[in-house]
């Protein structure tokens, strides 16, 4: 089933400021929230879809990219079923212009795209950021 654009699932236009963006967010999960509509599968459903439509909307960097490719920016190694998620790497930011990068320095589209069809890399859901001292870089810690 194709998803629907984030902008109608909250009615709103693409141009609504934040403050729009929560109130029609929160009129639309109080309306389908499960609680007020148990068993109601659809209900539940509609719930689910507006919840990440403000997750990607909500956020400036996210709007951007769902702004300029659509459901496209989210999907996983292409595979659909992205969620909450972004591009995963540097290769599925630029596959959308070409691999420029991969043909420019070596590799090739042919790897990195079989790289990417051969599945998630293990860790790679894994984010840390950490602040350390440049003491510590250079004396090793």
């Amino acid at each position: 089933m194709a998803k629907r654009d984030y902008y109608e699932v909250l009615g709103v236009s693409r141009n609504a400021s934040e403050e729009e963006l929560k109130k029609a967010y929160r009129k639309v999960a109080i309306q389908y929230h499960p609680d007020k509509n148990p068993g109601n599968k659809e209900a539940e459903e509609k719930f689910k879809e507006a919840n990440e439509a403000y997750q990607i909307l909500s956020d400036p960097k996210r709007k951007a990219a769902y702004d300029q490719f659509g459901h496209a920016a989210f999907q996983q190694g292409r595979g659909g079923g992205g969620g909450g998620g972004g591009f995963s790497d540097v290769d599925d930011i630029f596959s959308q212009f070409g691999d420029i990068f991969g043909d420019f320095f070596g590799g090739g589209r042919s790897s990195s795209r079989s790289r990417r069809n051969s599945g998630p890399r293990k860790g790679s859901d894994l984010r840390y950021v950490t602040e350390i001292s440049l003491k510590d870089v250079v004396l090793g810690v």
